[in-house]
């Protein structure tokens, strides 16, 4: 009974292995009949599928510098096999427009792309493997003269960043150093007109400051002596021969006095003094000289008992009520500068205080050592705070108005000229050529080839002009 039972429980595993068994078996041929028709099963294709026909070959390339491109089957320099590359599916005449395409055009030497070969071989100048040049690189001359292309991931990895160009208002503010000096045309000379000996000094050092009218000294002329003394006789006669009968006679007495008052004023004897001479009678030894102006006496020639000439200059005297700055601006900073605009001041003397004034006039000249150009600025000066030769901290605010402007390193200067890269599409970069204007901070005013809305290359913007000029250097058509 026993033996009964256990043979029909085996009967039953025997059955239950073989249906396993078929339905593994059926498995498999499904899944093979399936890669067989995807062509994901390795064995599925042909032995003449398996190898790489010569007619689907593109080119052969080196696996470690896939640049390196080859028309056969061979070692790469560094001992690997080359690598073919396979083309896409396609039609006949697709696979004769493909291999057209590629055709090996010339032979060049990558460092200087200038040199071509009609066969490969090595450069003569520095040794390295010539590059072929193929028809499809030639033929991608509808991009525009210099671009490339760079993939997004490539952008990354060369740092490559972008920004829009934008018209924004631009300012900025002129820092510079000034310098306080008296106003040229408050400064007064003393002269004599006549030679004579200086008698007394009444202002006898420099720096003192001097009002308009104060004596400054008294001297005796010879020759002012005889001037007086003819003042009073023709004053005398003039006099007497009033009444005469004769009009010719009274004339000629008053022609004489009116002749030596004249000279005595054209000597800048004062009206008052001939008027003390009028009410004296007698001849004024010595003549007293005053002060033309208020101010500081800044030179003295003048001393007790000196001979003095119409050329000696005896006094110098500034009126400091009123005072320049002169400021420096340097040569490439003057054409934002011009007459009327305002500048500050301030004085590290007087911590907290600032003076401010118009520019009233630019110099013509550039100073060969400091390459600035000096501004003057007229400021009020009450109480003489200001004094000559102070050192100022001067700023002035220039307005460039509404611009089109972009950061200063998007700007690729090669010495003659300026360019850009403008970032287009797909990964594009195109060179444009550009006119710069001024800086303000960190951006540059463009006043040419560039519109707003457009985005350039800030960052990663050398390696892009490094490729497109050797890009440009192997064009046939910069040769």
């Amino acid at each position: 009974m026993r033996l009964n039972v256990d043979m029909n429980q085996g009967g039953r595993a025997a059955g239950f292995f073989r249906k396993g068994i078929a339905l593994v078996l059926l498995g498999i041929a499904l899944g093979a009949v399936y890669l067989a028709t995807t062509h994901r099963w390795p064995f599925a294709q042909s032995t003449a599928q398996q190898a790489p026909a010569k007619s689907n070959v593109l080119y052969w390339y080196d696996a470690m510098n896939p640049q390196n491109h080859y028309d056969k089957p061979g070692k790469a320099p560094d001992g690997m096999d080359l690598v073919p590359m396979m083309a896409a599916p396609q039609s006949q005449s697709s696979t004769v427009t493909s291999l057209a395409q590629h055709k090996i055009l010339y032979w060049y030497d990558p460092m200087h792309p200038a040199y071509k070969s009609d066969k490969p071989g090595i450069a003569p100048d520095c040794g390295m493997a010539l590059v072929p040049k193929y028809a499809d690189e030639a033929a991608s001359g509808q991009l525009p003269q210099g671009a490339i292309v760079v993939p997004a991931d490539k952008q990354v990895l060369a740092g490559v960043r972008t920004a829009l160009v934008e018209r924004k208002a631009l300012a900025r503010e002129i820092h510079t150093t000034a310098q306080v000096v008296a106003d040229e045309s408050r400064i007064s000379h003393v002269h004599v007109k006549v030679s004579g000996f200086i008698d007394r000094t009444y202002v006898s050092s420099i720096a003192q400051l001097v009002h308009k009218g104060q004596p400054l000294f008294t001297y005796y002329s010879p020759d002012l002596v005889a001037t007086e003394e003819e003042y009073l006789i023709a004053k005398r006669g003039d006099r007497t021969l009033s009444s005469a009968p004769f009009k010719e006679i009274a004339q000629g007495a008053q022609s004489l006095l009116d002749s030596a008052r004249q000279r005595l004023r054209y000597w800048d004897v004062t009206e008052e003094q001939i008027r003390q001479l009028d009410q004296s009678g007698k001849v004024s030894r010595t003549m007293t000289i005053y002060s033309p102006v208020s101010g500081f006496v800044t030179d003295r020639k003048a001393f007790p008992q000196a001979s003095i000439t119409p050329d000696t200059e005896l006094y110098t005297i500034s009126n400091l009520s009123s005072v320049w700055a002169l400021a420096d601006i340097y040569e490439n900073e003057v054409p934002y500068v011009r007459v009327g605009q305002r500048m500050t001041f301030s004085l590290s003397y007087y911590p907290g205080k600032t003076y401010s004034g118009k520019i009233s006039f630019i110099y013509p000249t550039v100073d060969p050592q400091t390459r600035t150009v000096k501004v003057r600025v007229q400021l009020a000066n009450p109480g003489y705070i200001l004094k000559p030769q102070m050192f100022a901290d001067a700023q002035v605010h220039v307005d460039y108005g509404t611009q089109i402007a972009v950061p200063r390193e998007a700007v690729v200067d090669s010495g003659t000229e300026q360019q850009v890269f403008v970032a287009q599409a797909g990964g594009i970069f195109v060179p444009r050529k550009v006119t710069v204007g001024a800086t303000v901070d960190d951006q540059v005013i463009i006043l040419s080839g560039l519109k707003a809305g457009e985005t350039v290359v800030t960052s990663g913007n050398f390696l892009i002009d490094s490729e497109s000029r050797l890009k440009g250097a192997q064009s046939p058509t910069q040769h």
